[in-house]
């Protein structure tokens, strides 16, 4: 911890000290060294007999020790939380560096032995004193609220085509009720008495009747179509920027995040969840609304006419709401297992469909086959139990419908019979409560859409909702070109349980090209991820150019960067595209002499289309060893003050190795290079190489100079000689 969280943390003991009841005692202790941002942060985590308590600098926070259920760590590769559990919620959040995880494995073990024990003691009934620090509180973090109600954050950008959505919705609604209206009036005015009159037919008003009912449908039509094409504009603004909004926040999270979730599942995410919040904002929501709103105002126009006839028509109303919310819960598990399903789904096939070569080299189509089938199968079930459900509730409401228009016709009868109406409200009430019931059946079908809404809405959110796990210092600054001067100040790092870097302290020069070797797990590609900050350390620090590696902006640090991966990586495109990756502007003379330097020049232009050929999708098109050097001129295309070389000639033959040495003799030069091989021939260019072992270094020296000592590098090179040999 840096020394002035350590200097801020003695400051709080202190103060916590004197905040003690009497009979209190403290029983552990643990320091908190980011906030919920990922900043550096100094806190303090207080456990005592009576209680635990959270201090920061002007902030106090507390609770009873039987108040607190459970204390619940959360590793999340360079950090960890911790969160506290009550009985009625998840109450707080802290975030720590994956160093302090030790410390944090005990507080816990000694808070739930505290718990456990018969010694737990009631909180003093002492007054707290007045102090500054308890003159603020911390606002608890935001738990999540519904998934529906936060798409409405999405939509505020565009609050004037809601409102406009809205007023339409409003408008078409009450359109659509001015039908009825005149029926009545022409029931009642024209065909009853023309049934019993023998004057010839008014022909005007007839005509009169007709054009405005004409008019009504028109009217309606054309607020119908302005509603849907303004409310479907604003779902597609909706979901694009929530799917630009997830891809975007997906770009800011480490490694750690991806290596613990599938492929297929974030594609679903980002891709059919999306889609089904479309498909919910553009169109049952605004049915939804005009179903209300068609249910309020037909309601209010019943019983203004007549409320006998209106409270008989509204009769199955209450059975209908309680049906809703009896499918509501139902439903909305078995939507979300469905997605789940469907997630598992996709990860399937992207499993299967790129790696569809090793798939057919062990004869495994069947196996996979069989896999699909299974998941297949799950999403079967699934939707099944989700139609067993919706099949009895859609017809009980068609039910209902019946049973509420043969209610209307029986007392509408009866109410005739006796003068209490005439047979056109009768005739307009049919047609409203048509209305009223069609618009309640459009509203169950509601309760579908909306939790298959909500679920995907809920997927979407649990990645926003995921803060990322590399912590920085406020005070980031941008770096222009680096010297490339690197130092390890006792770096640990730890994943999980298992400690792999275990105090790794070394200084590169600017210039200087160090060589790492060590046998598998040593922990070499795990130094390379922490020089790029892929992974942050979980002790000490990296230095560059005399800057704690996290006060670094990460965006202009990696600009500084050159990559080559032992497993080169190609995206769908041109061998131009792929080489001017890192520097899309890059014009071709510089593409070209980039190929040049990493000896991939000669083969690119034996190819049909040139630097324009496609290299398929992962560079399928190419062998192993073009794409690995399509790779290096990529890295080399940037200038980079530190180059990165991981195992870069592990896909390559033993005569492209050496043109790529080659090139590598003369590319180093001027830049700090790290560099991985097992074929520790291709290091002897090396200023020194360092041996790993453990996740510790055992020895430092020139190749001949390691040879001579006899150690654990000669005894690697012996090994490599036996294999070449053999």
């Amino acid at each position: 911890m840096p020394h002035d969280l350590q200097d801020a943390s003695t400051i709080l003991l202190q103060h916590a000290e004197s905040r003690l009841a009497s009979g209190e005692r403290i029983v552990a202790k643990l320091q908190t060294n980011l906030d919920w941002n990922l900043h550096f942060h100094a806190g303090l985590i207080l456990l005592t007999n009576f209680r635990l308590m959270h201090l920061e600098v002007g902030v106090f926070h507390e609770w009873k020790l039987q108040d607190v259920e459970n204390l619940v760590l959360e590793e999340m590769g360079a950090t960890a939380a911790l969160h506290l559990q009550t009985s009625a919620s998840l109450a707080w959040h802290w975030r720590l560096t994956a160093g302090l995880l030790k410390d944090l494995e005990s507080f816990i073990t000694r808070f739930r032995e505290l718990k456990g024990s018969s010694g737990l003691q009631q909180e003093s009934g002492e007054d707290d004193e007045d102090d500054p620090f308890a003159s603020e509180t911390i606002s608890e973090p935001k738990l999540a609220s519904k998934p529906l109600l936060r798409l409405l954050g999405f939509s505020r950008p565009w609050i004037g085509l809601m409102l406009c959505g809205l007023g339409l919705t409003v408008a078409s609604t009450g359109a659509g009720l001015i039908g009825p209206w005149l029926t009545m009036a022409l029931v009642d005015d024209v065909l009853i008495p023309l049934q019993s009159a023998t004057h010839e037919i008014n022909t005007e008003r007839v005509y009169r009747f007709t054009v405005g009912l004409l008019g009504a449908a028109v009217l309606t039509w054309m607020l119908k179509w302005a509603t849907t094409y303004v409310v479907s504009r604003l779902a597609e603004r909706v979901t694009s920027q929530m799917r630009r909004a997830t891809f975007e926040h997906l770009q800011t999270l480490s490694l750690s995040y991806f290596n613990k979730k599938r492929t297929g599942d974030l594609i679903s995410r980002i891709g059919s969840d999306t889609d089904n919040i479309s498909l919910f904002i553009s169109i049952h929501f605004i049915d939804f609304a005009c179903d209300v709103l068609t249910i309020f105002f037909t309601a209010v126009v019943m019983f203004s006419i007549n409320p006998v006839l209106a409270l008989a028509a509204l009769g199955p109303l209450p059975v209908v709401a309680w049906l809703v919310q009896w499918v509501r819960v139902r439903l909305r598990g078995g939507f979300a297992a469905a997605s789940r399903a469907w997630s598992a789904m996709n990860s399937v096939l992207t499993d299967t469909i790129p790696g569809v070569r090793v798939v057919k080299a062990f004869a495994q189509e069947q196996r996979e086959i069989e896999r699909f089938r299974q998941q297949d199968q799950h999403i079967f079930d699934t939707n099944d139990r989700v139609n067993r459900t919706w099949s009895f509730f859609e017809p009980t409401i068609y039910f209902l419908t019946d049973i509420g228009l043969l209610v209307v016709w029986s007392v509408g009868a009866w109410c005739v019979a006796h003068e209490h109406t005439t047979v056109g409200v009768l005739t307009g009430f049919v047609l409203y409560v048509g209305k009223f019931y069609v618009r309640l059946d459009s509203m169950s079908r509601f309760v579908a859409s909306a939790q298959r809404a909500a679920s995907s809405a809920h997927r979407v959110f649990e990645i926003l909702d995921v803060k990322p796990d590399m912590p920085v210092n406020k005070g980031t600054h941008q770096v222009g070109r680096l010297r490339g001067e690197i130092e390890f100040r006792g770096i640990k790092f730890r994943h999980g349980n298992r400690q792999i870097i275990r105090g790794f302290s070394l200084n590169i020069a600017p210039g200087e090209m160090i060589g790492l070797v060590g046998p598998s797990g040593a922990g070499k590609t795990t130094l390379i991820n922490l020089v790029c900050r892929f992974f942050d350390v979980s002790e000490g620090s990296i230095i560059v150019d005399g800057n704690d590696l996290r006060e670094i902006d990460v965006i202009s640090y990696r600009q500084n960067l050159g990559l080559v991966l032992q497993e080169p990586y190609l995206f769908f495109g041109t061998i131009s595209e792929n080489i001017a990756y890192g520097r899309p502007n890059a014009t071709r003379a510089e593409i070209i002499a980039a190929a040049k330097a990493a000896r991939a020049h000669d083969f690119i232009l034996k190819l049909a289309d040139g630097y324009d050929s496609t290299v398929g999708e992962r560079g399928q098109q190419l062998s192993g060893g073009e794409r690995q050097r399509i790779s290096i001129a990529r890295a080399l295309l940037v200038d980079p003050a530190i180059l990165i070389l991981d195992e870069a000639t592990s896909s390559v033959d033993t005569e492209t190795e050496r043109e790529i040495q080659t090139a590598l003799d003369h590319l180093v030069k001027g830049r700090t290079t790290i560099a991985i091989a097992h074929r520790l021939g291709t290091l002897r260019k090396a200023n020194r190489l360092v041996v790993i072992e453990n996740g510790l270094i055992s020895e430092i020296g020139t190749h001949d100079t390691l040879l001579q000592r006899g150690g654990a590098y000669a005894r690697l090179h012996a090994a490599m000689e036996d294999v070449n040999h053999a």
